[in-house]
């Protein structure tokens, strides 16, 4: 059963292809994780996945998405997530984390709170993007970067990765999908630059790479960096696509990125999405085979039977459960026994499996 099967990236092997995928609590407070964090990740480490990712953790307070976010810019956070990195290796997953720039997504209420950004007066702050064009109707205005925030940017994302490593993360994914600032320098429909960061596919490709280029410099060598990638912005002309996707792929794996993991969308906020059970799945296998780079699969994974087909045909190296993981933290557990392969448990729990 290879979804059950150990998956080496570099110096480490996953225990399974099973990967929990980052997903936004809205729950910390100046950027600190807390007890919810460490409860809701270590749990799905106990649950049996291969990899724990923390969510969308941003690399400066101007990055995060909501007041809420977590964060990696300073010592207290860094020390706040020690615990909890700790707690998740000691249960046989790897603790990842995905570092984020929300760019002119920045500064919004968290679900519950409402939608859209945060009221002025009210908490909210200046957002940036790489060129000012807001995300939608009724969204701030955000500021263009100019050179010398992008240099910013990219340091940001540098010194983050440094603390990930010293609270104790062994993987680093960094996030480029969704719309938030790495994907809107990647796609025309929200990168109208004129400098060398705009026009041209290899501009707008250029911060991603520089970031790579960054984070691998203080990343070490025998520790895997994946990419998370919006592979299509789901626009009827003009937008990023998978063609794009592809040659990206091909040029941050010689760079030193390690996995691809393949989402889509977010970028435009009506944009007309054809939700399916693995929807996203033939991306994922596209890049793949035409890139030659490993890839994770993503989106309405659901399934025991669904997740074992998508590795077992090499339509991806890992899935990502996201939703699932939130509705089941033993969701890989109860796949096993499902699929009748075997899968550890710790002691405390092995007299139920």
């Amino acid at each position: 059963m290879k979804l059950f099967e150990p998956f080496a990236q570099r110096s480490l092997t996953l225990r399974n292809r099973i990967v929990v995928s980052p997903m936004c609590e809205y729950s910390a407070t100046d950027g600190v994780p807390n007890d919810w964090h460490m409860v809701h990740l270590g749990s799905r480490a106990v649950g049996g996945a291969g990899v724990v990712i923390a969510e969308a953790t941003a690399v400066s307070a101007q990055g995060r998405i909501s007041p809420q976010d977590t964060g990696l810019w300073n010592q207290a956070q860094l020390e706040a997530w020690r615990p909890i990195t700790r707690f998740i290796k000691a249960h046989g997953a790897i603790p990842g984390v995905q570092l984020a720039h929300a760019g002119r997504k920045a500064s919004t209420l968290r679900p519950w709170d409402g939608h859209g950004p945060v009221p002025a007066g009210q908490g909210d702050w200046l957002t940036v993007a790489p060129s000012a064009l807001p995300f939608d109707a009724g969204w701030n205005l955000p500021q263009a970067l100019d050179e010398a925030g992008i240099q910013a940017v990219i340091a940001d994302f540098r010194a983050a990765a440094q603390r990930a490593l010293a609270a104790g993360f062994e993987l680093v994914e960094l996030h480029a999908a969704h719309g938030y600032l790495l994907h809107q320098f990647l796609s025309p429909l929200s990168n109208q630059r004129s400098d060398r960061y705009g026009g041209s596919f290899e501009n707008r490709s250029r911060l991603v790479r520089e970031v790579v280029i960054a984070v691998r410099e203080v990343w070490p060598a025998e520790l895997p960096l994946w990419l998370r990638i919006s592979a299509t912005d789901w626009a009827d002309q003009g937008g990023w696509d998978i063609e794009q996707s592809i040659e990206l792929a091909r040029q941050v794996t010689s760079l030193g990125v390690d996995l691809i993991d393949v989402s889509s969308g977010g970028l435009l906020p009506h944009a007309k999405i054809p939700l399916a059970p693995g929807y996203q799945v033939p991306f994922a296998a596209r890049i793949r085979h035409e890139a030659g780079v490993a890839t994770g699969a993503v989106g309405l994974i659901t399934g025991a039977e669904q997740a074992a087909q998508i590795v077992a045909t090499g339509d991806a190296d890992v899935v990502l459960i996201a939703r699932e993981s939130l509705r089941d933290p033993y969701f890989p557990r109860r796949a096993a026994q499902q699929l009748g392969a075997k899968i550890d448990a710790p002691a405390q729990y092995q007299r139920a499996w």
